[in-house]
């Protein structure tokens, strides 16, 4: 009996969805970093077994969009909440705004099971968790719940044999050996963007966009050339740095985790262009890939 389905992560801007991916997934797969509205694509890890295959469905995290990048952003959201066998519905119980009515409408009145990761456990008390179990259970009355803390792996290995009892019986979606549904270029994109939000504070990580116009492969080593578009020129002075500093930090960061993921030498190459109000513009955003 082959068991196989998809199961999508879901819940609010930081609450730990691409760490809990990366997890499951055993490997690096979506970008993690302390800033809000880090993921902005929906991404697919293919987890499989001889007898079952998950493909889990990383999201952006819910939030009121204001521009045009975030509005795309929320319509992965939405396509999310309409394919799943089984919801991964993860809270950030250190989050003390309100909890989005949006997710717990939908999730209330989608006829499929959710469970509902409360994570973070670590950086609350027994009491304090057993309240937010009370209250969790009123919100979603049918989700199952589960303390959990992604980062540090703590009760995250009960997920998947909990998810292969949920599942359908069903062949493959993908081919066994397949491990994602984005190209290389996207990985290499997310990489470099990872390292920019690492390095740059403020408006600046949100303000960019990464495409890879070259990835090819000779004598063993990738040689790639990507293009970091900002919205304004001052913008690309800060992203370069004085005398390039900042920029070739940047570069070197990425081609170490690339090389790490690749499991081969990398030789990339970073060029900076403006691309005036990109998030705002509906042509830029359908070329970058945010239908």
């Amino acid at each position: 009996m082959h068991k196989a389905g998809f199961v999508n992560i879901v819940g609010k801007p930081n609450a730990g969805k691409s760490t809990l991916l990366n997890q499951l997934m055993g490997e690096k797969l979506a970008i993690v970093t302390q800033k809000a509205q880090t993921t902005r694509h929906r991404i697919f890890g293919i987890y499989n077994e001889e007898d079952l295959q998950i493909v889990f469905s990383d999201t952006p995290g819910v939030l009121d969009a204001k521009y045009g990048l975030q509005e795309r952003m929320m319509d992965f959201v939405k396509d999310s909440l309409q394919d799943a066998d089984v919801f991964l519905f993860i809270v950030d119980v250190t989050d003390k705004a309100e909890p989005s009515e949006f997710l717990i409408d939908k999730l209330n009145k989608i006829p499929v099971a959710v469970l509902l990761l409360l994570n973070k456990v670590d950086q609350t008390t027994q009491e304090g968790l057993e309240k937010l179990v009370e209250e969790w259970h009123n919100r979603i009355p049918k989700a199952e719940i589960l303390p959990i803390s992604a980062l540090n792996a703590f009760n995250t290995d009960i997920i998947l044999p909990k998810l292969r009892s949920l599942l359908p019986e069903s062949p493959p979606y993908y081919d066994k050996e397949q491990y994602t549904d984005k190209p290389e270029r996207f990985f290499v994109n997310e990489a470099i963007r990872e390292k920019i939000l690492l390095n740059y504070e403020k408006e600046i990580p949100y303000s960019v966009e990464v495409v890879t116009e070259q990835f090819k492969e000779k004598e063993g080593i990738i040689f790639i050339d990507s293009i970091i578009y900002v919205e304004r020129d001052t913008q690309k002075g800060i992203i370069i740095g004085h005398k390039g500093e900042a920029i070739k930090k940047v570069g070197t960061e990425a081609r170490i985790d690339l090389e790490k993921f690749f499991s081969k030498k990398i030789h990339l190459n970073l060029f900076v262009k403006v691309k005036k109000d990109w998030r705002k513009n509906d042509r830029d955003l359908k070329n970058f890939g945010y239908r």
